[in-house]
């Protein structure tokens, strides 16, 4: 049997994930999606869930070169002219349901307190690459996203712009707070914290470590002069 251990709930700390109150669930992506219901038609947001579900596992478990829209359409139990009809490529397809596998452990929390916030969330980006396959799978959409326009459009709308716009919200709140100087750019901001993560994960040349998630947001908050 083909599996993969999914992190779901809040981010975890790399390496101590047993510490946290996340959840592990060990995902069979050798069986559909859900157990089914009896004959009628089923409702398209049921469908989509179950199709997302799907490509999610499976990326998970096998990453971008065992997915395909065969495979994807007996895991979820749909037709693939229904896939075709919701996403235009494989690389789109694939995207969705990264997203959709990843979104609740990249939650970003609101406690009132910015340090722990930050470090709580880029703790989280950080195990979802470096402690799951979703590093390798979030590499290659990036690099498939260079030659695929339908590909690449889709990874700003779902991905990208949704990430940075949570992101931006979160900081924005702390400068109402008066937790960052009011006329700091937190778009710039983002690209110093989540765009540093980016780089070592595309440019491997020093690792994606919690130690380097600290400094990252220390010397936002700190200062480096």
């Amino acid at each position: 049997m083909s599996s993969v251990v999914l992190v779901t709930g809040a981010g975890t700390g790399i390496g101590n994930l047993t510490a946290r109150a996340s959840e592990l669930v060990e995902l069979d992506v050798t069986a559909p999606a859900r157990t089914r219901r009896g004959r009628g038609r089923r409702p398209a947001d049921e469908v989509r869930a179950d199709v997302l579900h799907a490509v999610g596992e499976l990326l998970l478990a096998e990453g971008m070169a065992e997915l395909t829209f065969e495979r994807v359409a007996k895991l979820a139990g749909v037709s693939k002219t229904t896939l075709h009809k919701w996403w235009p490529s494989r690389g789109a397809l694939a995207l969705d349901g990264y997203f959709h596998a990843v979104a609740d452990t990249l939650a970003f929390a609101d406690t009132g307190d910015l340090r722990a916030d930050l470090v709580e969330q880029l703790r989280a980006f950080a195990h979802v690459l470096t402690g799951t396959p979703g590093g390798r799978v979030l590499a290659e959409l990036i690099g498939q996203a260079q030659t695929d326009p339908e590909l690449s459009r889709s990874f700003r709308a779902l991905y990208s712009a949704q990430r940075r716009g949570l992101a931006a919200d979160r900081l924005r709140r702390a400068q109402e707070r008066g937790q960052l100087r009011a006329g700091v750019d937190v778009r710039v901001l983002i690209d110093q914290l989540w765009g540093a993560v980016y780089h070592r994960l595309l440019i491997p040349d020093e690792p994606i470590t919690e130690e380097f998630v600290h400094a990252l947001v220390a010397n936002l908050l700190d200062g480096v002069g």
